[in-house]
């Protein structure tokens, strides 16, 4: 029989998830689009063609210098001020400057409208990782960080084939020319197609988001009162075993500190491969546009179930470390056999979706870890603090790549440190302890809370919410 808290965490998730997942594929497509944009940028745009590869780096690095300015400053006011009134306004914002890269004629005004939409958009991901603590206990918050996380793999799946029919506005493919509008290129179409969604979605997420359960009128009473129940044993239990930690104290965690190196690794590998593997598989085999998006999706489809697997798995098991360390340690060795000269293409994609499961598959218990040692407000700002540092990683992987290929011609010292440091980053999460201490473990002169007493107030307390509602 399933139970009245279960019941009210699946209204939750049919309530609140498809619109942070939706909000997220936009925001993914929004930030990644360039990947593909560019392949046509450099036909209308000629100051774009000399250094190429290290331009469009340098604009990734200008998105994540921006982004980490009001990285931990978003995810307080997710925490302190309102989920629901700060994913809206990044949002609007984020939308208006993404379609506002259809503008850009100079380098420097790609570099400006990047580092802007860094800072529009700072504060989203974590953002949403911390109001998912505040409705979901832990049991189902690892579950909950899938469905969302998923979202990354399906805006790579959707994305290519949709901005590939834009891209061809303006265009002559096969003999065939492809009208346009108002005289814009395909490449500036795309941006205004994916930016205006985000605009809707962000008036669509104030009037249908609920920062917290006290306030959803679209729960009982009864509902409200056992999830946050819930929801309160959790946190003192969590005080009781760590102790309660401001966010400076938070910041100061040797724990913190390394998760959030760790973090950085794994996204200079992610980020260098997804905003050039368009380019590389292009400049190895030499696609057509419409083959070369075919084979863009099929990466995603392996980081899809890759996600789903792992992230159950790491539910079911109440573990979390090897979760996050093992994809990204075979993601790192099949990024590295891609430098194996002459290969198949077909071999190559499949190398390619490993490593694409290796950048994505640990996200849901890799985001579980800053909660088994933190209370919600220090968690709150060290999710925003290894965020933040960790998606410098964004400029500095692309940025190796595209240097490396402008300097030698060549991607494969680029790849070669991509997979170097994604493997870095699973030897930094293997060494780290936290799960066993944190389901085992009470620290001394601390009150401690046993599963059963946790679960038998639990039951006192829904007793009497019962009661009341009788009246």
């Amino acid at each position: 029989m399933v139970s009245l808290l279960d019941r009210v965490i699946l209204k939750a998730y049919w309530r609140l998830l498809p619109i942070i997942f939706l909000s997220y594929i936009i925001a993914y497509v929004d930030r990644n689009n360039v990947s593909l944009a560019k392949l046509k940028m450099v036909d209308d745009l000629p100051s774009f063609r000399y250094r190429t590869e290290s331009i469009f780096a340098y604009g990734q690095v200008a998105f994540f210098i921006g982004y980490l300015l009001l990285e931990i400053p978003g995810t307080l006011l997710v925490e302190r001020w309102s989920a629901r009134k700060w994913i809206c306004r990044i949002m609007i914002t984020w939308g208006i400057l993404a379609s506002l890269t259809a503008i850009v004629k100079q380098p420097w005004h790609f570099y400006l409208l990047r580092f802007l939409l860094g800072l529009a958009e700072a504060g989203f991901f974590p953002g949403v990782i911390v109001y998912l603590t505040h409705w979901f206990p832990g049991k189902a918050r690892a579950r909950a960080l899938s469905l969302f996380l998923i979202a990354t793999p399906i805006a790579q799946f959707v994305s290519p084939k949709i901005s590939y029919y834009i891209l061809r506005m303006g265009t002559i493919e096969n003999g065939i020319y492809y009208r346009t509008l108002f005289k814009l290129k395909g490449w500036q179409w795309m941006y205004i197609a994916w930016g205006v969604p985000s605009v809707i979605l962000g008036i669509i997420v104030l009037f249908f988001l609920t920062d917290r359960p006290k306030d959803a009128t679209w729960l009982s009473r009864e509902e409200r009162e056992v999830l946050e129940t819930e929801l309160s044993i959790e946190l003192e239990r969590q005080q009781s075993i760590g102790g309660h930690l401001t966010v400076l104290q938070a910041l100061r965690q040797i724990k913190v500190l390394l998760l959030a190196i760790a973090y950085f690794f794994i996204v200079t590998g992610n980020y260098g491969v997804e905003l050039f593997l368009p380019t590389i598989l292009r400049d190895w085999y030499h696609l057509n546009d419409s083959r070369l998006t075919w084979l863009l999706m099929i990466p995603p489809l392996g980081s899809l179930f890759g996600m789903l697997i792992v992230g159950f798995s790491s539910d079911r098991t109440k573990e979390r470390r090897f979760h996050a360390a093992i994809p990204i340690l075979i993601g790192a060795i099949g990024l590295g056999l891609t430098l194996i000269r002459h290969q198949p293409l077909i071999t190559i994609i499949i190398l390619f979706t490993i490593t694409s499961i290796g950048t994505k598959a640990y996200l849901p218990a890799f985001w579980s870890l800053p909660s088994l040692f933190l209370s919600e407000s220090a968690a709150a700002g060290s999710i925003g603090f290894i965020n933040s540092i960790g998606n410098l990683g964004g400029g500095v992987g692309p940025t190796i790549l595209g240097v490396i290929k402008d300097r030698t011609g060549s991607f494969f010292l680029g790849i070669l440190s991509l997979s170097i440091s994604m493997a870095i980053t699973a030897v930094i999460i293997m060494t780290l302890r936290f799960d066993r201490r944190y389901q085992t473990s009470t620290p001394k002169n601390t009150q401690q809370l046993s599963t059963p007493d946790i679960d038998h107030r639990l039951i006192e307390k829904t007793t009497e919410i019962k009661e009341l509602t009788q009246f």
